[in-house]
């Protein structure tokens, strides 16, 4: 019912006041949340106490069975003459006494072992999972105490587990680390308990409520987060104490072709994580899982990860994140998965990072249709101004790099692109012949996900040469990586790769149409050596046409046994051209339905976005845009060109080979300007 505040007697009202029923379930709604919170908080204390309680009972507990079995032996295996008073040291005592020792000594151990059962189940409830039987504290027979005991106390003494709440949940095997691992403490895992638990609730309101916690762009619809509004509901320290770092919010919903509980598993799975965002996350493992979750809807699972993400280019600094992700299923039909970051690891030889996670994550809905209503929030706190290029400062602090939309378009499009895979009709007007069961159109296209999720991985250059020969005015100077290559699926031995970025007074479309033209390829593809190229197979991988997967055969006299594979990907937020060359009868291999795994291929390609600048009338917003289109008014665009080859099968390499890489980037760059009229940028 509605609430009445009206006037009467000296209530100073003058009229009445009908308070709407939507405030009212919003204020109850908040009062249920800060009970909620205040509940979990003594739940939490009063857990702590009775695990500190049954610590101490399992240590009197083990007490009194040494002093139990002493006694048990010295009754048994020792000359009356010899026996003394386990107490006092005294002369030997009677038979009478020494029952009745051993008769208080057994009713003391069965009182304990009750007052211990009955704090485990307690326990139980609010872990979730049964707690050990105290006999399996129990000294090991023949053992002696200093043996058998001591350790175990010696780890309680410092923290560590010794109780086993989560069993079979140790660290995973093949975790590549910068530290040795060593385990998680109890109180650890306690406090990322309830780390986890306070950034489920703040997520949740994250994303259910928009205003006055979001403030929405008039321009584009974006939302970010009101700092004022946000501080008086969450309050929080700044992590970083730099007056450089600032905080990164965005909030987008998309529907994706996939159900949920299939994106449930890609999420806490960290191999398939980095399969479905491979343009964004380049590294992830999963460190430890504290929780299980539910059989079934993983309700509830816990887990401590590392991720390294790295977008666009070399210019733009990597972001690393130790942090847990939790899942639970909120009502019927609907998940939440958070991410936040924790202090750990806690060595000091760890450099640390410039970036941190608030609670952020996903709200997975269930349609009926087998599809999902996927709503994300970023929220993270970063200091990487100086660590990255002024090209591309604009576009990494406006919030859009590594934002909702990103993570949201992203998953849009590999979900369409894993449907498109799975269909079984064969759109033969397409392939042009060559492909022609579905088992070699999932072959190729697998083939083609794994290239670019190779190219993505290598633009990272973390131990790179620069060669700054390129104007360093819209563009960025080339960078060279060498490495030793014992990857499968890649060639083994010396490659060197190399990169840059540059600023193009174009739209974004413009640049991505005359990549994917194959006429258009003698202007750009050194490979080709200015002959043309032909396409012999074009795969759909989604529904606006610039996404494809196809084979092109180039003209090149002394290379009548290679092809070129190529991927063409778009989305709202920009494009890509990735390609690699390859034998036919790898080809063959592949389109016959066979597994394309073991194919080794090492791709280059293009990354094409925009430039993060607001738009005006006169096209890109810089100083240097003279040359941008007439009526152009999508602003400028950043373009990164980056190679790869195999100059060595063996570990060596020289410094001709290094700068020939160099010479074929910079000549290929220069032939895409002079071919889109951008000479003049220099």
């Amino acid at each position: 019912m509605d609430f009445v505040m009206g006037s009467g007697g000296n209530s100073g009202f003058s009229r009445r006041v009908l308070i709407p029923m939507t405030i009212t379930a919003s204020i109850r709604q908040e009062l249920g949340l800060i009970l909620s919170r205040l509940s979990f908080g003594f739940k939490i204390r009063e857990l702590k106490q009775r695990w500190f309680r049954m610590r101490k009972l399992i240590t009197q507990f083990s007490g009194q069975k040494m002093k139990e079995s002493k006694l048990k032996t010295q009754l048994s295996g020792e000359s009356p003459k010899t026996v003394i008073c386990p107490s006092c040291g005294g002369p030997p005592c009677g038979e009478e006494e020494r029952q009745l020792c051993l008769q208080n000594l057994h009713l003391d151990n069965a009182r304990l072992k009750e007052e211990h059962e009955k704090l485990s189940n307690l326990l139980a409830k609010f872990i979730g999972k049964p707690i050990p039987h105290i006999d399996a504290f129990n000294p090991i027979p023949g053992s002696t105490f200093g043996a058998s005991l001591q350790p175990n106390f010696q780890n309680q003494a410092m923290g560590r587990a010794n109780l086993d709440l989560d069993p079979g949940s140790g660290p995973l095997d093949n975790i590549s680390l910068p530290f040795q691992f060593k385990g998680i403490t109890d109180v650890e895992k306690t406090i990322m308990v309830e780390t986890a638990t306070n950034g489920m609730d703040e997520l949740i309101r994250l994303l259910r409520i928009d205003e006055p916690l979001w403030n929405k762009s008039l321009t584009d619809g974006t939302y970010v987060i009101n700092r004022d509004s946000y501080e008086k509901i969450c309050i929080r320290a700044s992590h970083f104490n730099s007056s450089s770092a600032r905080f990164e919010s965005s909030k987008d919903s998309r529907i994706v072709n996939m159900n949920a509980m299939q994106l449930i598993d890609k999420f806490l799975d960290s191999d398939k994580w980095v399969d479905t965002f491979p343009t964004i996350v380049t590294e992830a493992r999963t460190i430890q899982v504290l929780e299980e979750g539910m059989p079934g809807n993983r309700s509830g699972c816990l887990q401590l990860m590392y991720e390294q993400m790295h977008i666009l280019s070399p210019l733009v600094a990597p972001r690393e994140y130790y942090f847990l992700r939790h899942c639970q299923q909120i009502e019927q039909g609907l998940w939440v998965m958070v991410d936040v970051s924790c202090d750990w690891p806690p060595q000091e030889n760890i450099s640390p990072s410039r970036c941190w996670r608030l609670p952020s994550g996903c709200m997975i809905q269930e349609m009926p249709n087998g599809c999902s209503n996927v709503t994300w929030v970023e929220h993270v706190e970063v200091d990487d101004k100086s660590q990255t290029h002024r090209l591309y400062r604009d576009l990494i602090c406006s919030s859009s790099a590594y934002g909702a939309e990103r993570w949201v378009v992203t998953l849009q499009r590999i979900c369409e692109r894993l449907s498109f895979s799975m269909d079984e009709t064969l759109p033969t007007h397409e392939l042009g012949g060559v492909i022609n069961s579905p088992e070699g159109r999932k072959s190729i296209m697998k083939l083609g996900h794994r290239m670019v999720k190779n190219f993505c991985g290598i633009l990272n250059m973390s131990s790179k040469l620069d060669f700054p020969q390129l104007s360093e005015v819209n563009n960025s100077g080339v960078r060279v990586a060498v490495r030793q290559n014992i990857q499968e699926g890649q060639p083994s031995g010396t490659v060197v790769s190399a990169a840059t970025s540059l600023w193009l007074p174009l739209p974004t479309q413009n640049i991505f149409n005359f990549f994917k033209d194959p006429k258009m390829r003698v202007h750009w593809d050194t490979l080709s050596n200015g002959n043309p190229a032909n396409e012999i197979a074009h795969i759909s991988n989604g529904a606006h046409p610039g996404n494809y997967t196809s084979i092109i055969r180039p003209f090149v006299p002394t290379e009548n046994n290679m092809l070129m594979l190529q991927e063409s990907y778009i989305d709202v937020l920009g494009s890509m051209i990735v390609y690699a060359p390859i034998d036919i009868p790898s080809v063959n291999l592949a389109i016959s339905g066979k597994d394309s795994s073991d194919i080794a291929i090492l791709p280059s390609g293009f990354i094409i976005s925009g430039d993060g600048r607001p738009d005006n009338n006169n096209g890109a917003s810089t100083s240097s845009n003279s040359g941008s289109p007439a009526g152009s008014s999508a602003g400028g665009s950043l373009l990164t060109v980056a190679l790869q080859i195999l100059v060595s099968s063996s570990k060596e390499v020289n410094v001709e080979s290094v700068a020939t890489v160099n010479t074929l980037i910079s000549s290929t760059v220069q032939r895409i300007k002079a071919t889109l009229n951008c000479c003049n940028l220099d």
